[in-house]
């Protein structure tokens, strides 16, 4: 089935063609680099791995309950709008919400995919091409991986949203080699790793926890390579250089936090314009949005503040965005702790799967039979 039989609102066929600004850059200096740069590259070989046998494909989704939390999340629950829905229409705002969310993270890991590309492409240092080479083959991993997740287990997708498509072309069409870095791996990377890290937490599916904690290890290294590279290159500009990057970094917060709304997946549900501007208004006030849209800044805000970008008034944007707080968080137990969910998701999995494999065995024994290779 073309992906294209599941949009829920039609989407161009051709494909959608950013052009390219900027210089492709060839290095003739292939000493062994930085330490720190190349300890990471290291771990991204050494943690690859395989969507079709890491993640156990054979556990069943219901679409209508794809994460398995509370109605309470939903921004319009209890509110007049909700009271008048019958079960039925309620089944589809569950649909339609966790369709929409997991198309976003499989068009941003496309995004993400041609940045790291673009990295490898134009940035000057030989270790970051290295790195930057291994995140592209993360990116396809993580695209390959959402894409088959909607497609097999929810079966509804929705196009990307405008707020992140308007994001990706200002990250894609500047010709500074830093840019990528800062509108995918600071600002685009690390609102899906803390989206992720929310969902991740608070879902009762093993699926979905499975496929959000894989892919979030691999995403805490993405972002540590760009604030190793990007804090290294910040330490040599101007002051007026720094300010254009701040202004960067303002604007596409502002981007990031409106396309949280999604707007298009109320507009999409029958609902007339009245009961779409309810709908609005109730994700505006919703006090769990309100926390999960903060949460969502946890690791933009000290990325930003760690790579210098730390003006009085950057910090004034972040307390208008009342995000302000999270410039306290520490980035390195955030990524440990992302490390170790995913490993002992592993762990527990495989030991499962070890003990079924020796009680089959000792029940073929018991028998008399041999056991099956």
């Amino acid at each position: 089935m073309s992906t294209h039989d599941l949009y829920t609102i039609p989407t161009e066929l051709s494909t959608w063609d950013v052009e390219a600004a900027g210089a492709a850059r060839f290095t003739w200096e292939y000493d062994n680099g930085r330490d720190h740069m190349l300890a990471l590259y290291q771990k991204g070989k050494d943690k690859q791995w395989d969507s079709v046998k890491r993640i156990d494909w054979d556990l069943e989704v219901d679409p209508y309950n794809v994460l398995g939390i509370p109605d309470e999340t939903i921004a319009i629950h209890g509110t007049p709008l909700w009271e008048r829905m019958d079960e039925k229409q309620r089944k589809e705002v569950r649909l339609h919400g966790a369709s929409w969310q997991f198309s976003q993270f499989l068009h941003g890991e496309q995004g993400a995919m041609i940045c790291s590309a673009r990295i490898v492409e134009s940035v000057p240092d030989l270790d970051s091409k290295f790195y930057a080479a291994t995140q592209t083959m993360d990116e396809a991993r993580h695209a390959e991986t959402y894409a088959r997740f909607l497609q097999e287990k929810v079966g509804l997708a929705y196009p990307i949203n405008p707020h992140l498509k308007s994001l990706l072309d200002s990250t894609l069409s500047d010709s500074r080699w830093d840019m990528p870095y800062l509108g995918m791996q600071v600002l685009i990377e690390g609102l899906a790793l803390a989206a992720f890290g929310v969902m991740r937490d608070i879902t009762t599916k093993p699926l979905p926890k499975q496929i959000l904690a894989y892919v979030m290890q691999d995403e805490a290294r993405h972002v540590a390579f760009g604030r190793m590279a990007l804090r290294d290159y910040y330490r040599q500009l101007s002051e007026s250089e720094l300010r254009e990057r701040e202004d960067f970094v303002i604007e596409g917060c502002y981007l990031m936090r409106d396309r949280l709304r999604g707007q298009e997946t109320w507009e999409n549900l029958g609902l007339n314009k009245a009961e779409v501007a309810d709908a609005m208004e109730s994700v505006d006030k919703s006090q769990y949005l309100q926390l999960f849209r903060s949460l969502l800044f946890s690791r933009i805000v000290p990325c930003v503040k760690d790579i210098g970008l730390w003006s009085p008034r950057l910090q004034q944007a972040y307390a208008d965005m009342g995000v302000l707080d999270m410039a306290g968080q520490s980035l390195e137990a955030l990524m440990r702790q992302d490390e170790d969910i995913a490993e002992r998701l592993d762990t527990e999995r495989f030991a499962a799967e070890e003990a079924e494999r020796h009680a089959e065995v000792a029940e073929t024994v018991a028998l008399g039979g041999e056991p099956r290779p």
